[in-house]
C-alpha cells in the first residue's frame, strides 16, 4: 500500500489516477471594427511629448535672448554719451567762430557762417546736425541743403536689395517679431514738422536753458530716433543751441549680430536636441510600444505564438518591466494549464462515481433478490457520498486561489494550534484507532520560539489534512507523532506514521490533485477521501512562502518503517 495524497477511498480493484487532457483557450469574438480600434495604439504620442518639453526648455532661454533689453539699453546710452561729446564739440567750435557782435543786439550766431562750419563738423560723420538761435528758430540743418525757392531735404536712401539668403530671412523675421512687441510702443514718437522750431524738441528748449539733454523716441518701423540738445555758449551767454541726432541702424545692426550669433547656437542646440529627444524617445517610446503590441498580441492571440520581448538586460524600469510582463505572462499560461487540467480531472474523477452508480441503478432494477437489492443500495449510497465529498473539495479547491489572493498573513503561535488539532483528534479516536501524540520543546528553551507567519485557518487545515493522512494509513494501534521546531527563519512542523510508507517514485507524485492509490482499510470508509487533501495542502503553504514534502522513516536496517511529512513556514520575528 502507498500513501495517497488526500485521495478518497476507492472499491477494492479500482484504482484512479489522473489523467491530463488540455482544452485550447477561445478568445471572446469581438465586431472586427471593434478590434481595429483595440489594436491602433497612439503612434509617435510619448515622442511627441518628448520632443515639445525639450524644445520648450531650448525656446526659453533662447527666446529671451532675442529681447536683449538690457544690451540694446547698454547701446542706446553708449549713443547718447558719444552724441552728447560729439555736440559739446560742435557747440565749442560755433561758439568760437559762428557768433557775431551786433550793435544794439549782443551776441548772436551768424547763421551763413554758422551753417557752414555746422556742415563741415558734421560732414565726416552720419550724423544729423541741427542749429537753433537762442530765440528758437532754426538756422541750420545738415539734411537741408539752401534753394533758390526755400530748402531741400536730403534723406539718406537705403542700399538696394538683393537676394536674401536664409539667414537674413530668419534675422529680419526675428526683428519684425522684435519690433512688434511691447516695448518700442511705450517711447514717444518722433515727428519732425516741415517748419521746425525749439518748441518742437523737449532737449533743445531745456538746452537754451544751459542744459545738456538726450532723448531716444520711437519712429515707427523704421527703429528709433537718438538725439541729445547741447547749449552753444559764448563767454557763458547761450547764443543757440545744437542738436545731434541719429536713427538706430548702428544699434540694430550690433543687436543683429549679436541675434544671428544666437541664431547659429540655437540652431545647433535645436538639431542636437531634436537628435537627443529622438534617441530618448526611440529607447523608452519604441519599447514600450513594442511591450503594448505584444501585451495585445498575448490578450488577443489564440495561441502562444505572441511572446513578450525580452528588454531584460537593460538596467531600468523598461527592463524591470519586460521581465515582469515576461514572468506574468508565463504565470498567466501556467494558470490556464492548470484550469484546464483542473477541468479535465474533475470530468475524470466525477466520472468514475457515475459510471459505479449507472451500473448499480441498472442492475437493481433487474434482480428480485431482497439481499442484493440491499447490497445494491449500499454501493449507490456509498457512491452518492463519495460524489458528495468530491463536490465539496473540489468547490473548495476552486476558490482556494481566490481566497488566498485576498488574505492577509499574521503572526500565530504554532505550539498552540497543534495541541488544538492533537486534543479533537483524540477525542474522536474510536477502539483500535492510531493514536496521535504531540511533540513540543519546552517553553523556556531559548531560541525556540515557535511563532509564525501565515493564515491561521488554513494552516490549520493542512495540518489537519497531513494528520488526517497518517492516521488512514497507520496500522490499528499505531502510533502518529506530531512534533515542531525552530529551524532557522523557519518553523518545521513533523508528522509521522507507522504505515507502510511511500514508494520512491511518488514522493512527489502524491501531492498531485485527485491522486490516490489506497485500499479500504480499518480506518477509513469508502467516499470519505477525495485525493484533493494533500494538494489543497501544498497549494496553501506555497502561497504562504513555506514547503512541504513527504520521505520514508527507516531503522537501522534500512527497512521502511512509516512516513514523515514535513510542513516548513516562515518564523515570525517577535520581540
Amino acid at each position: 500500500m502507498t500513501a495517497e495524497a488526500h485521495s478518497g477511498p476507492i472499491k477494492a480493484g479500482r484504482r484512479s489516477t489522473p489523467r491530463r487532457r488540455a482544452a485550447a483557450y477561445v478568445p471572446p469574438l469581438e465586431e472586427k471594427g471593434q478590434r481595429r480600434r483595440r489594436l491602433r495604439f497612439p503612434s509617435g504620442s510619448l515622442t511627441r511629448r518628448i520632443l515639445a518639453i525639450n524644445l520648450l526648455v531650448l525656446a526659453v532661454p533662447v527666446g529671451g535672448f532675442f529681447f536683449l533689453d538690457q544690451y540694446e539699453q547698454s547701446l542706446i546710452n553708449r549713443e547718447v554719451e558719444a552724441l552728447r561729446e560729439q555736440g559739446e564739440i560742435f557747440a565749442g567750435a560755433l561758439g568760437s567762430g559762428g557768433v557775431v557782435v551786433t550793435p544794439g543786439v549782443g551776441q548772436r550766431l551768424e547763421p551763413a557762417r554758422s551753417s557752414n562750419m555746422l556742415r563741415r563738423l558734421a560732414a565726416p560723420t552720419e550724423t544729423r546736425a541741427r542749429l537753433f538761435s537762442s530765440a528758437g528758430d532754426m538756422l541750420a540743418d545738415t539734411r537741408a541743403l539752401a534753394a533758390p525757392r526755400g530748402r531741400v531735404h536730403v534723406e539718406q536712401l537705403a542700399l538696394p536689395t538683393t537676394d536674401l539668403s536664409l539667414t537674413d530671412i530668419v534675422v529680419q523675421t526675428f526683428e519684425f517679431v522684435v519690433n512688434w512687441l511691447p516695448g518700442r510702443s511705450e517711447l514717444p514718437a518722433y515727428r519732425e514738422l516741415p517748419q521746425q522750431s525749439a518748441a518742437d524738441y523737449e532737449e533743445v528748449q531745456k538746452a537754451l536753458f544751459g542744459q545738456g539733454f538726450g532723448a531716444v523716441r520711437s519712429d515707427g518701423d523704421r527703429g528709433i530716433i537718438i538725439s541729445v540738445a547741447v547749449p552753444v555758449q559764448r563767454y557763458k551767454q547761450i547764443v543757440g543751441a545744437v542738436m545731434l541726432s541719429t536713427d538706430s541702424s548702428e544699434i540694430e545692426a550690433g543687436l543683429r549680430a549679436v541675434r544671428l550669433d544666437i541664431i547659429k547656437v540655437s540652431g545647433v542646440a535645436f538639431a542636437v536636441t531634436v537628435l537627443l529627444s529622438l534617441y530618448l524617445a526611440a529607447t523608452i517610446a519604441r519599447p514600450l510600444r513594442r511591450l503594448a503590441v505584444a501585451a495585445e498580441s498575448v490578450r488577443r492571440g489564440q495561441g502562444r505564438q505572441a511572446e513578450i520581448p525580452d528588454f531584460s538586460n537593460r538596467s531600468d524600469e523598461i527592463g524591470e518591466l519586460s521581465r515582469d510582463l515576461r514572468q506574468m505572462t508565463s504565470a498567466l499560461w501556467q494558470r490556464m494549464d492548470a484550469i484546464e487540467h483542473f477541468a479535465a480531472d474533475v470530468a475524470h474523477e466525477i466520472k468514475n462515481p457515475l459510471t459505479s452508480l449507472r451500473s448499480a441503478v441498472e442492475t437493481t432494477a433487474r434482480v428480485t433478490d431482497p439481499d442484493q437489492q440491499r447490497r445494491l443500495m449500499s454501493i449507490i449510497l456509498e457512491d452518492v457520498q463519495r460524489l458528495d465529498r468530491l463536490i465539496s473539495d473540489i468547490s473548495d479547491a476552486s476558490r482556494l486561489d481566490a481566497e488566498l489572493s485576498r488574505a492577509e498573513t499574521e503572526t500565530l503561535d504554532i505550539g498552540p494550534l497543534l495541541s488544538a488539532l492533537v486534543e479533537v483528534e483524540r477525542a474522536n479516536t474510536r477502539p483500535g484507532a492510531p493514536r496521535v501524540t504531540l511533540g513540543l520543546p519546552p517553553e523556556n528553551t531559548q531560541g525556540e520560539d515557535l511563532h509564525a507567519v501565515g493564515i491561521e485557518g488554513r494552516l490549520g487545515q493542512v495540518f489537519r489534512n497531513v494528520i488526517a493522512n497518517a492516521v488512514s494509513f497507520s496500522p490499528p494501534d499505531g502510533r502518529i507523532t506530531c512534533s515542531a521546531e525552530r529551524h532557522g527563519d523557519s518553523i518545521r512542523v513533523s508528522v509521522e506514521d507507522e504505515g507502510p510508507g511511500i514508494p520512491e517514485s511518488k514522493l512527489d507524485a502524491i501531492f498531485d490533485r485527485f491522486y490516490s492509490d489506497r485500499r479500504v482499510g480499518i480506518n477509513e470508509r469508502e467516499g470519505t477521501h477525495s485525493g484533493l487533501g494533500l494538494s489543497i495542502s501544498r497549494q496553501i503553504i506555497d502561497a504562504i512562502g513555506g514547503r512541504i514534502w513527504a520521505e520514508n522513516r527507516r531503522d537501522a536496517a534500512g527497512t521502511i518503517v512509516g512516513a514523515r511529512f514535513v510542513v516548513e513556514v516562515p518564523a515570525a520575528h517577535v520581540d
